[in-house]
């Protein structure tokens, strides 16, 4: 999985714009590392004793097996993110036959993150003017979380109390398929690859269920 997330971010020209998305799981991995080839349970061959600590064969394979998984879905979610417009994705899936409301969470769910980044970015950026310290000791950075909890929360209930209202003026509830005014371009060659993928999936579940191939 993680080569065909290389080989598509290749492709689509995109490999340099992983690298901060790389970096970004590096704490979560070597945490990985660390705990599975020093503490996993029951193995017993060593290969290394630093200190207390025992390194184990065992535990450095799954080790590495947990960390590509962590690498290939954390890299999987950036090429999606890099390559597909959010409009785009939540248009296609519609005309597909997902409902609207759906489409709507799926939408809600993607651009949750960034939405809530840019609001603390100018939570943060308001505090500063007036005269709230940010930055400093660490102690001085978490006391200075708890000014921004509050305006965090309380901004992200008003803004979804926006949206439904301007989702009901618009008749987002009103019974009937809408008309949908933009079609994205479906070649042959998507359609086959897509196809292909959805096939191979099932192929690779079903040899995992059967034993043939560990489950991950």
């Amino acid at each position: 999985m993680l080569a065909v997330v290389i080989a598509s971010a290749i492709v689509a020209d995109i490999w340099h714009r992983l690298w901060p998305y790389v970096l970004a799981t590096i704490p979560i991995v070597i945490s990985i590392l660390l705990v599975n080839t020093f503490f996993y349970p029951g193995a017993t061959d060593v290969l290394a004793t630093v200190g207390p600590f025992t390194a184990t064969g065992a535990g450095l394979a799954a080790a590495t097996q947990a960390a590509l998984r962590v690498e290939a879905f954390a890299l999987s979610v950036a090429v999606l993110a890099l390559t597909t417009a959010t409009d785009d994705l939540l248009s296609d899936l519609e005309h597909r036959g997902l409902g609207r409301r759906a489409t709507f969470v799926v939408g809600a769910a993607i651009s949750t993150v960034p939405r809530l980044t840019e609001r603390a970015r100018e939570i943060v950026d308001a505090q500063r003017a007036r005269a709230l310290d940010t930055e400093g000791s660490p102690w001085r950075r978490i006391s200075g979380l708890v000014p921004l909890a509050g305006p965090m929360i309380s901004g992200a209930l008003a803004e979804v109390e926006e949206r439904t209202m301007a989702l009901e003026a618009r008749a987002f509830s009103a019974p009937g398929d809408r008309t949908l005014l933009r079609l994205l371009p479906d070649t042959s060659t998507q359609r086959l690859a897509r196809w292909l993928i959805g096939l191979g999936t099932i192929v690779v579940i079903s040899l995992s269920v059967g034993g043939f191939l560990p489950l991950p």
